[in-house]
């Protein structure tokens, strides 16, 4: 508990569609106001207002965390709203809240459960106001609240809201209120020490995009393309019919030339706004949505492309990381990597943002981080996930969750093995924060997660058989690999001993690594000893002297050479026979989510650069320009989601918004764009760019916690030339094709080679 309360969380005696309205009328004690913070969460969602103004613009706090050990509440400074010109009736204040249902009490999950954590919706708030002469008044939530009805009629993450214009009314927002239908209040049982501040920033709206295109289907229906695949919801203005209602369906993709729904699965993602007569503004805010196309039906009149708007919400990080280069198809691609990332990071670092699930896959997490950490400033975003992934691992005895916030332990229909420790999505406890302290040097991050860090790894090692390997238990293993059953994903031809004892290698090494930066040297010695030894078993029991790796597949190798497995000249083996089945298989993809992430790395970090950039150019399916061949604005889960003759794939897991494929983005960023951190935050930088696949030029940047680091290529018959920029405080190493490297500091420099 980090502050004390005097107030406690209540809830309505009726639910009012599990939108209710609670609101405190008090008189402002005499005295110039110098200081007024208001700190409020809910069981549910929440916005909090004085007076009719609401206190700030972020949107579905407190978010989603582990309940049951963590309830963040926001910290709000409302001095402006307590100043004399701004109260209406002398000194008389309302403090509002608006609660819906959100993750806590809303559907979650591909079972159809709800209200996981309760039954019932609440709110904590407390509003502290400090005078000029010391003397302090603290107004919080009590039994003396009252509760009543707002003019939304249903409200639900996956299923969307409905709102009644004819019940608008802010009266109870302002002093003097009264009203038949309003009832009181109940305290709730709730235990305060569950209470948090954020570490991540708020959900926010961020961006608006017009329509691109307007039309009616071939069954008459009126749809609306953004032109992006997104998230957030339509906001409108609109006079109609009083009772009409204007029905939005949302989704991510056409097929035939409709709305393509079925990949949604049971998530309704469809709005009702129910006109007043009278000039109205629609705008959901207890719901949010994936979604490129709109269909929009019971519109007064002819809907236009300057009537709708689509609102782009997530996490308020910070853009870092930038990246062009001379082939417009790899722009795209990279383009649909930032938008796939600002889809699935609405509070919480999701796996797609559209069907019904929406859930924080610790294993897409895993291997997406340093990508993400490049394009976004993700450090508050992903600790904050991070204290809840450790809150859950503990409660499961070390094991971390598939995903987190766990639900599925509240599942009674689980498709997986729900006690077993498994490689990459358990991964995720130690190369997420081990990526936040590459990307930003900040070691308190290894500090915060090391006992969850140690915690996977020691569960890894138990499971071990008696070879040492991690062989047995469940895996999902090369999870989507191409080649395996549509139905069946975790058939692939990577074994999933090989890919779990490489992951558990890497792991092991990297927990010694930030052992030693603590200055844990006990913990260090112990995990740097299981790491020598699991790569002893993994050679011993996986890899021939010709440099074989076991399953004979692109994923067995693209691990064991990118975590490091191989030594020479096994390792040059492995790179060449790694390059014959990548070229065999026409430069398609034939990795799932364990290999994709590295198979390019592998491949460069081996001699084999051409035949990285032919994997990363090919354009037939699978590959990572397929999609973009075939309209794509984000990353696919899938790589055939939409099959070349336009209809969408018939699997039950069809997303169009998964960032964990995008991934190579972090080769691109190092090895096409050449930055790379010299040291843990970039106060040394290594560029190293290494042109190929016929590009002629690439630039991009990234704002480093020492400064904007720039790096520009071109590259023609004549010759290169790299323009490099590196921040006050820092110093870079420029190595070149061909050259030998040099260190350089502050400033532009320009080097031919």
């Amino acid at each position: 508990m980090s502050r004390d309360w005097s107030a406690v969380m209540i809830g309505s005696d009726e639910d009012f569609a599990g939108a209710p309205l609670l609101r405190k009328e008090f008189v402002l004690d005499d005295g110039d106001v110098r200081q007024a913070t208001l700190y409020a969460t809910a069981r549910g969602v929440f916005t909090a207002s004085i007076n009719g103004v609401n206190v700030s613009d972020d949107v579905l706090s407190p978010g989603w965390t582990s309940y049951e050990w963590r309830m963040r509440y926001r910290e709000y400074d409302v001095t402006n709203l307590l100043t004399p010109n701004l109260l209406t009736t002398s000194a008389a204040v309302v403090l509002g809240l608006e609660l819906g249902n959100g993750w806590f009490r809303g559907r979650l999950g591909w079972n159809e459960g709800r209200a996981f954590y309760g039954s019932e919706l609440g709110a904590l708030a407390e509003l502290e106001i400090r005078f000029a002469d010391g003397h302090v008044q603290t107004v919080g939530t009590d039994g003396t609240w009252r509760a009543g009805p707002s003019a939304v009629l249903a409200n639900d993450l996956y299923d969307g809201e409905t709102i009644d214009a004819r019940l608008l009314d802010d009266a109870w927002k302002h002093p003097g209120f009264t009203h038949d239908g309003w009832v009181g209040v109940h305290e709730q049982d709730f235990a305060l020490a569950t209470l948090t501040p954020y570490v991540g920033p708020a959900v926010r709206r961020q961006q608006e995009i017009r329509p691109v295109a307007v039309w009616t289907s071939p069954t008459g229906r009126t749809l609306v393309d953004f032109g992006q695949n997104l998230v957030g919801w339509v906001r409108f203005s609109v006079r109609g019919e009083a009772g009409a209602v204007i029905t939005i369906r949302h989704a991510e993709v056409l097929e035939h030339g409709e709305l393509a729904t079925r990949p949604l699965r049971s998530a309704q993602a469809c709005d009702r706004f129910i006109l007043s007569g009278a000039h109205d503004r629609f705008e959901p805010g207890l719901t949010f949505h994936g979604f490129r196309y709109a269909e929009i039906s019971g519109w007064p009149g002819e809907l236009g492309a300057d009537d709708v708007v689509a609102v782009v919400v997530h996490s308020t990080v910070e853009r870092t990381g930038y990246f062009e280069c001379s082939d417009e198809l790899l722009n795209q691609l990279h383009s649909n990597v930032v938008w796939g990332t600002r889809g699935n990071i609405l509070d919480v670092p999701t796996d797609c943002p559209q069907r019904d699930e929406r859930l924080g896959w610790t294993g897409d997490l895993a291997v997406f981080a340093p990508t993400a950490a490049f394009l976004f400033d993700v450090d508050g975003l992903l600790r904050d996930w991070l204290a809840d992934l450790a809150a859950e691992q503990r409660a499961a005895g070390g094991r971390v969750p598939f995903v987190v916030p766990d639900i599925l332990k509240y599942e009674k229909r689980r498709a997986f093995s729900a006690t077993a420790s498994t490689a990459i999505w358990g991964d995720a406890a130690v190369w997420v924060p081990w990526a936040l302290w590459q990307a930003y040097g900040d070691a308190r991050v290894l500090g915060e997660a090391f006992e969850s860090m140690a915690a996977h790894v020691r569960r890894a090692r138990s499971a071990t058989s008696e070879t040492g390997l991690w062989d047995q238990g469940f895996q999902f293993g090369d999870w989507l690999d191409p080649t395996a059953p549509p139905d069946q994903p975790f058939l692939a031809k990577a074994d999933p001993g090989v890919v779990a004892t490489a992951c558990l290698y890497r792991s092991a090494r990297t927990v010694a690594d930030a052992a030693t930066i603590l200055h844990r040297a006990a913990d260090a010695e112990e995990f740097a000893a299981l790491a020598q030894r699991t790569k002893a078993a993994f050679n011993t029991h996986y890899v021939t002297a010709e440099g074989t790796v076991h399953s004979d597949c692109p994923t067995a190798y693209a691990l064991a050479i990118a975590f490091g497995l191989l030594d020479t000249p096994v390792r040059a083996l492995a790179g060449d026979r790694l390059a014959a089945l990548v070229a065999a298989n026409g430069y398609r993809i034939a990795t799932g989510f364990a290999g994709t992430p590295y198979v390019t790395d592998a491949l460069s970090a081996t001699g084999h650069l051409g035949a990285a950039y032919r994997l990363l150019s090919q354009r037939e399916c699978p590959s990572w320009l397929y999609p973009v061949t075939m309209g794509a604005t984000t990353i696919w889960e899938r790589w055939d989601a939409i099959l070349p003759d336009g209809t969408v794939n018939p699997g039950e897991m069809t997303s169009f918004n998964h960032y964990a494929l995008g991934a190579v983005a972090d080769w691109m960023h190092r090895v096409i764009l050449g930055i790379n951190a010299g040291e843990p935050g970039y106060r040394t930088i290594r560029i190293a760019p290494r042109p190929g696949g016929g590009l002629t030029w690439a630039r991009g940047s990234l704002k480093t916690p020492h400064g904007p680091v720039g790096v520009s290529w071109q590259h023609n018959e004549g010759g290169s030339t790299v323009t490099v920029t590196v921040p006050d405080g820092a110093k870079a190493e420029i190595d070149l094709p061909g050259k030998a490297p040099a260190t350089v500091g502050a400033g532009e420099h320009t080097v031919r080679w």
